[in-house]
């Protein structure tokens, strides 16, 4: 229970839609950022009328989606079997936070005439970010067949193959989507995460490193030295997780699950005071963060603080039952 839920990917996605813009998952996930990027103009080269279109661009480049919500519902009331006008509601929906009218808006405009491949997509990411898992499979096995070059859908099956522990499958999958893209940090993250589950470590280590070492050439995200640094561990390579977790923290200085792990080594490494400066400041960066109060608990027991152990299991079976494990959430 004292390491990070690396186990189930879920993730923050970046510009998915109309604008730059993340989304904050499910817990216990490790997530990088999704290869896939939507403009303004993919969502708005529709047929909206002006003054409706200007209207509803400026509200989304403001962010102001309720705004943009209702002058479409509206039009909608008007137009109801407008299939362009859904569409937008279902990607400003997205926006929004709001999955599931998100997906009802993609389901109604699907009934008037088929979606385009952006919308599908953004419809099974729906699907996920709503835990049915079962509803967005079909949806990516019929982009991966209109599309099969594209490495998105097997990437994405892979991880869903993964959630369900169908690891086998899962590294097919993602073979795949490597073979199409060859410069996916991400697909390299998920193969990684597959062979650690089926206890390969060296195998996965490998692969992580091949992961960061893209990571380093393309972006700086911190999960490439998180999850190489976290697996290096578990395996007791104490050097060279410190440098990935290093390496994690260049890209991102606030990122609490970095701290944690760095917490984990230290006190794997007998350095309790240490290890619980790292913890803490894990806790202090994302406070609904459960798994670093359970460590915390660990060391305050060993000292014989048992009060305060007690304060952090209890957060610890506080924020699990809320189902928040990992930062993300």
């Amino acid at each position: 229970m004292g390491e990070v839920m690396r186990g189930c990917k879920f993730h923050v996605w970046t510009a998915m839609l109309a604008i730059v813009f993340t989304v904050t998952a499910v817990a216990g996930c490790q997530e990088p950022p999704l290869p896939h990027e939507v403009t303004a103009n993919d969502i708005l080269t529709r047929s909206l009328t002006e003054p409706l279109r200007t209207n509803v661009e400026q509200a989304i480049n403001n962010r102001d989606y309720k705004t943009a919500e209702k002058l479409l519902v509206h039009e909608i009331n008007n137009r109801p079997r407008s299939h362009d006008l859904l569409i937008v509601l279902g990607g400003i929906f997205f926006l929004d936070g709001k999955y599931l009218n998100s997906a009802v808006a993609y389901k109604k405009a699907e009934r008037i005439a088929p979606l385009d491949p952006r919308s599908r997509f953004t419809l099974a990411m729906s699907y996920i970010v709503l835990g049915r898992r079962d509803w967005a499979r079909p949806e990516l096995e019929k982009l991966e067949r209109t599309d099969p070059q594209n490495f998105l859908y097997p990437y994405w099956l892979s991880r869903l193959d993964y959630d369900e522990m169908h690891y086998a499958k899962a590294i097919d999958e993602v073979h795949r989507a490597i073979e199409l893209n060859p410069r996916s940090v991400n697909a390299y993250e998920d193969l990684g995460l597959c062979l650690e589950a089926l206890g390969k470590y060296d195998e996965a280590v490998r692969v992580f490193r091949q992961g960061l070492q893209l990571n380093q050439q393309e972006v700086c995200s911190p999960w490439p030295g998180l999850n190489l640094g976290a697996l290096l561990i578990k395996m007791n390579q104490f050097a060279e997780a410190a440098a990935a977790l290093e390496n994690s923290l260049h890209c991102d200085s606030h990122f609490p699950d970095a701290y944690y792990q760095l917490g984990l080594m230290l006190e794997k490494q007998g350095k309790d005071k240490e290890a619980m400066l790292q913890l803490e400041h894990a806790v202090s960066l994302k406070p609904s963060f459960a798994a670093p109060y359970y460590a915390l608990g660990r060391i305050y027991h060993r000292q014989g603080r048992d009060d305060k152990a007690q304060q952090a299991f209890h957060m610890f079976q506080k924020l699990s039952q809320g189902g928040v494990l990992s930062s993300r959430n």
